[in-house]
């Protein structure tokens, strides 16, 4: 009997200990959403409101008459707002207008979100664009859907792909207008054609997706070729030269660079030469890894580079040229030539009053007659590189130990 009213004393303690323990731990609320709801997607009803959002018919000729003239009249009270330094007012009203456009069809609410969302990527509301860009994926959803059954709206995979640039989601601005290009094709409307590819082209170099970008410019290249526009054909091969430079593709960028030489050469305009062999040039020295035959290509093209920089008095790039050149004949073991390139070097850093530039040459110089154990030669070259780093007061500690380790040995 003892045992059995124990049993139900501790029963009890134990009960009411865990009555006061909820008691005293109430269960906590839910956490609040970690991503508010999309004020885009708000149904409560609105006065201006033609009909239920739920009636998929689409207005009257008098009903559009009627809310149109409202909906701009929302727009400029929230610029007004915005004008007067009241962000959120303005985008309260911007997403009231946005719900509202719906019941004008789908091209005019993709419009109005990318009118808007472009001033909220520019005001750096990153929530704001948020909502229009989900807004906006949600419409393109619908508009695949309806593709099955209903002709496709080019205007408004158009608007798509520009209301989705706005809000800078270049993804989806380039699934937009792949399906623009598509429709464009199959309607054969070139010019539409020409500038969705300049388009899609743009986009995939702000994503730097070089690989998707070089077949568009080189069908805009074809294009402007085929069509002797000139002045495009200039630019398209310049964005090529830069696109198959970014890629490591050296032959993709010779054929480009070498059209735009030839077209530089003919129409006289040399001050374009001496960089673009720069570039030729270094591009036959990497295909050189593999080929050796085409190292004599890379030294005829950088020394087009000095020779013509130097006639038109641009000596800095023909410093560059020759910078190159050395550095190539050293690779080959060349040092005479290296030598005799470094000479000239210094002459051509003495026209363009590059003290810093003949300080490096007299060191070049007396690195090259080191290699040749021509001690005498080499403590001239560093010795009249010590007088220049004098005058500069930089690396004088430099030159003064070459001499005096050339003068122990002697």
């Amino acid at each position: 009997m003892l045992r059995h009213l124990i049993a139900i004393a501790t029963a009890t303690i134990l009960f009411s200990n865990s009555l006061t323990l909820a008691k005293s731990k109430p269960p906590k609320p839910p956490e609040p959403d970690q991503f508010p709801p999309s004020p885009l997607e708000i149904t409560t009803p609105d006065p201006l409101s033609p009909r239920s959002p739920k009636d998929k018919q689409p207005l009257t000729p008098q009903e559009r008459q009627k809310l149109e003239p409202a909906l701009d009249a929302l727009n400029q009270e929230a610029a007004a707002k915005l004008q007067a330094g009241e962000q959120i007012a303005a985008f309260e009203i911007w997403n009231r207008e946005l719900r509202l456009r719906r019941f004008l069809g789908s091209l005019a609410e993709v419009q109005a979100l990318s009118r808007v969302g472009a001033i909220a990527w520019k005001l750096n509301d990153g929530q704001e664009v948020q909502y229009i860009t989900e807004r906006l994926q949600t419409i393109q959803k619908q508009a695949q859907s309806q593709q099955k059954t209903a002709p496709i709206d080019l205007e408004l995979w158009r608007s798509l792909g520009e209301a989705y640039k706005n809000v800078r989601s270049s993804k989806l601005a380039i699934e937009a207008y792949n399906q623009v290009l598509l429709l464009v094709r199959q309607q054969k409307d070139q010019v539409a054609v020409l500038e969705t590819l300049k388009t899609l082209g743009e986009l995939h170099l702000s994503w730097f997706d070089y690989r998707k970008a070089a077949p568009i410019y080189e069908e805009l290249l074809s294009f402007a070729t085929s069509l002797g526009d000139r002045v495009n054909e200039v630019t398209y091969l310049q964005q090529l030269a830069y696109i198959y430079e970014q890629t490591s593709q050296p032959q993709q960028s010779l054929n480009v660079l070498n059209k735009l030489a030839e077209i530089y050469l003919n129409e006289n305009k040399l001050t374009e030469i001496p960089e673009l062999k720069l570039a030729i040039a270094s591009d036959y020295e990497s295909l050189a890894k593999k080929d050796p035959n085409l190292l004599l290509e890379a030294f005829n093209n950088y020394q087009e580079a000095y020779t013509t920089a130097w006639q038109l008095k641009e000596y800095v790039r023909a410093g560059d040229a020759l910078q190159k050149l050395i550095a190539l004949y050293r690779s080959q073991g060349q040092t005479q030539e290296a030598l005799q390139a470094s000479e000239i070097l210094v002459q051509i850093q003495a026209q363009a009053a590059n003290f810093y530039g003949m300080m490096q040459a007299y060191d070049q110089i007396g690195q090259l007659y080191l290699e040749r154990k021509e001690f005498p030669q080499a403590l001239t070259a560093f010795q009249q590189g010590l007088k220049l780093a004098q005058q500069l007061k930089h690396q004088e500690a430099y030159f003064t130990g070459q001499i005096a380790k050339l003068s122990k040995a002697n």
